[in-house]
């Protein structure tokens, strides 16, 4: 249930980029988010009947935007959107045959990313402080070795693309004031 809900929510987000424009679509998009409950996991046990959490909706259309933001090509990320209505079209599809899709037309491994929010109840952590002039930082994720990359801006004049892990990383940081995740990123941040 979590492709046609997930996927469906978030044609309302591509709508009101392309009516409105891309800033609107992501702040309609991170409004959404009070609606997510992160009480059970999306995907519910397979053989029974059970559809998992109703945050199908609201965290599966925050996850593929987060996946479009790794992706970092709104092209590719079109492509992939209209390749999967192409592929299997009129079909019953598995989550595993999506996860695959995504994966192979993208070029990027989301199986860490897929097994977090689809099957973990919480969004990943990020943990970070702004201390002593750098930027320490890792994931707290239920899915081992989870990778996913963040943007974060640090005063600089571009974002910058982190890959945390779930070890402790440190980048250097001229101005902590001006550190800020990007909020296209459905992630939990925790200051520490």
């Amino acid at each position: 249930m979590w492709v046609h809900e997930s996927f469906t929510n978030y044609s309302e987000t591509l709508f009101t980029e392309c009516r409105y424009g891309k800033e609107a679509g992501n702040t309609y998009l991170q409004g959404i988010r009070k609606n997510i409950a992160n009480d059970v996991p999306i995907i519910g046990p397979y053989g029974v009947n059970t559809e998992g959490s109703g945050d199908m909706y609201y965290k599966g259309s925050n996850m593929v935007h987060t996946i479009r933001q790794i992706i970092n090509n709104d092209e590719k990320f079109r492509q992939i959107l209209r390749g999967l209505n192409k592929t299997f079209w009129h079909q019953t599809v598995t989550t595993q045959q999506v996860e695959e899709f995504i994966n192979k037309k993208s070029g990027i491994n989301f199986d860490k990313v897929f097994d977090q929010y689809l099957r973990h109840t919480q969004p990943p952590i990020f943990e970070y402080s702004t201390a002593g002039g750098q930027l320490k930082y890792r994931w707290v994720a239920d899915v081992k070795g989870f990778d996913m990359p963040l943007r974060v801006s640090t005063g600089a004049a571009k974002p910058v693309m982190l890959q945390p892990t779930q070890e402790w990383k440190t980048l250097p940081l001229k101005d902590a004031d001006k550190f800020k995740i990007d909020p296209n990123f459905y992630v939990i941040a925790k200051k520490v």
